[in-house]
């Protein structure tokens, strides 16, 4: 198993085509693709042809992927996946940090854990300077785990999608870390952080 980090409670590693059925379930959770899709499964053809190859790309700048599958350390559960990509291939500076967890794990803080230790890892090892994160106003769970990772909202914007689903009328929000808020948090709170 190719591990990119752990955690307390977590064990965040690279994708392997084994994942399409775990990807096929976590999709196929209506409650799960609530503000992505309207609640919508992905077909399995869609997520062999689509969805995993996004996942297995390893990005330049960083020669890794910028996906992980989560898994519960103690059991070896797959619980979802963390996005942590740049986003442009060449350069590492601006990341882009995301999550999709099943419903089982909601409510248990591993999205809040997986995302702080995949920040702690772009800001110390991987020449991040940025983290940006959106999703859905009315989406008020995915806002809170941002807030919780140490992202301050940023803006409000409209996005150009294909499908209108039940609250997009309200728009996107776009929220952020920068690596000298971080440095500055930590060093604020007694715990500096290793610089790069």
């Amino acid at each position: 198993m190719n591990i990119f980090l752990e955690t307390d409670r977590l064990v965040l590693r690279a994708f392997t085509e084994a994942d399409v059925d775990h990807l096929v379930a976590l999709d196929g959770d209506p409650d799960v693709m609530r503000f992505i899709t309207g609640g919508r499964p992905t077909s399995r053809e869609v997520i062999q042809d689509r969805t995993l190859p996004r996942l297995l790309h390893t990005y330049p700048c960083f020669g890794i992927p910028g996906y992980w599958a989560g898994q519960e350390k103690t059991t070896g559960a797959f619980l979802g996946w963390f996005e942590f990509r740049p986003l442009d291939d060449d350069s590492p500076a601006v990341v882009e940090l995301g999550y999709r967890l099943n419903k089982a794990a909601w409510g248990s803080g591993y999205a809040t854990e997986g995302s702080r230790a995949l920040i702690r890892r772009g800001f110390t090892d991987l020449g991040v300077e940025r983290v940006t994160a959106n999703t859905m106003t009315v989406n008020a769970g995915s806002r809170r785990v941002m807030e919780k990772a140490g992202l301050s909202f940023l803006r409000s914007f409209t996005g150009d999608w294909p499908e209108a689903i039940e609250g997009s009328e309200h728009g996107e929000v776009e929220y952020e870390l920068t690596r000298s808020e971080w440095l500055r948090r930590s060093e604020e709170s007694g715990r500096p952080q290793r610089r790069p």
